[in-house]
């Protein structure tokens, strides 16, 4: 009955009042200041500096990120919950919270006190933004095959190298940079590859074309190339060679923020639907009053209630420290993603061609969720994930050998 985890209590959501409350200002704040300019986001490709400003004014930057650190404190759920918020609004601004996630959490997780104290608390006040440079022309989901190098020389290291699809490079004042240092030592391909804090405006590191996208339209994906960009290595994060890991366990901790960035989307489309339902009529009747439309609505609320109960798991297991919540997490980023694509597309077919039109607002959402199938672990990995962190998770309880977990992992 309770199997993969131990217990019923395991299964329990446990949400405070101060989630409610946090829920609660941050809508009224999106509704009033965001939600009129959302489509202006979509036309113009671009989120305007003052949205940003006023984001930080309110302290959203700042929420699940320590006090003394510059942040609004909180915990997982509270920012998860703005993840959902932001992206039932205008998702290219929950894209831009989620890199500075991104770039913020390897510090955390691994960055020294001295590093964290110096980039955290501008972007939790939002004075400064991050951004997270891995992928590369050879390789997304294969981490382990980049080709940017960095060359120790001194106390400083050389790096070079060309990413692409950085999200929000050309707003970011800091970049997380991945680069090899080493090469792969034999049955350990992952090894070799190190983390750097790379500043805007070093010399040699260059923001370069603007990828052309029809999704999330606002946050830009960027090219970033670096011609041999010197850094301390006091701007190194973690060991040498050990940055795989570092990727890893930041990803671990950043994919429920992508399932609510989706969860968010199928909220918006679930909402415009069931309000469109019962206001159009059709053959003299309200189209809610047709069996068809009840039934596609029905499904569409059960799914985005089983997906939102994953998001929120895998958030409330992450507060609580359980190593579950890795393969929870994994679980509710192919789930919730790919249940938002299909909520969204049920909710144009219930709107008919309005639900094409632009102004409506729904259209561009099924072009913004397509991407969350993809970055940050692209949803079939997500499945291998899941299923391998569930196998390692049992084996260190003992209820599957470690034989069989090195076989199948």
């Amino acid at each position: 009955m309770v199997f993969p985890l131990d217990s019923l209590q395991d299964y329990q959501l446990i949400f405070k009042p101060e989630h409610e409350m946090l829920r609660k200002s941050i809508r009224e704040f999106l509704e009033r200041e965001v939600a009129p300019h959302a489509l202006e986001f979509d036309d113009k490709d671009e989120v305007p500096r003052e949205i940003l400003k006023k984001l930080g004014e309110q302290g959203l930057w700042g929420i699940g990120i320590d006090e003394s650190l510059g942040g609004q404190g909180g915990d997982t759920v509270s920012a998860v919950i703005l993840m959902e918020e932001l992206s039932r609004v205008a998702p290219p601004l929950a894209v831009i919270r989620g890199t500075n996630d991104l770039f913020i959490i390897p510090l955390l997780l691994f960055g020294n006190e001295e590093l964290k104290r110096k980039y955290i608390p501008p972007i939790a006040r939002g004075e400064a933004f991050g951004a997270h440079a891995m992928t590369e022309p050879c390789c997304g989901s294969d981490v382990a095959g980049i080709q940017t190098r960095a060359v120790k020389k001194g106390d400083r290291w050389v790096i070079s190298g060309r990413k692409i699809f950085i999200s929000n490079a050309d707003i970011a004042d800091y970049i997380m940079v991945f680069a090899r240092t080493s090469e792969p030592q034999p049955n350990r391909r992952w090894f070799g590859i190190t983390a750097f804090i790379v500043e805007k405006g070093t010399p040699g590191l260059k923001i370069g074309a603007k990828f052309e996208k029809r999704g999330l339209r606002g946050s830009h994906a960027m090219e970033v190339i670096l011609d041999d960009v010197e850094v301390s290595d006091e701007n190194r994060v973690g060991e040498v060679g050990m940055g795989f890991i570092i990727a890893m366990e930041t990803y671990d901790r950043t994919r429920v923020g992508v399932a609510a960035q989706a969860l968010g989307m199928a909220q918006a489309a679930f909402e415009k639907a069931f309000q469109y339902s019962l206001q159009r009529t059709a053959f003299g009747q309200y189209l809610a009053s047709f069996e068809a439309i009840q039934f596609s609505l029905a499904e569409m609320m059960a799914e985005l209630m089983t997906a939102r109960y994953l998001v929120y798991l895998a958030a409330h297991l992450a507060d609580q420290g359980r190593e579950e919540f890795k393969y929870v997490a994994s679980l509710a980023k192919f789930y919730a993603t790919e249940t938002a694509e299909r909520i969204i597309s049920k909710a144009i077919d219930i709107h008919g061609g309005v639900g094409v039109i632009h102004e409506t607002g729904i259209e561009r959402f099924l072009r913004d969720v397509k991407i969350t199938e993809i970055y940050e672990g692209a949803n079939n990995i997500q499945r291998l994930v899941a299923f391998r962190q569930l196998i390692r998770t049992l084996a260190r309880k003992g209820v599957v050998s470690q034989d069989v977990a090195k076989a199948v992992t």
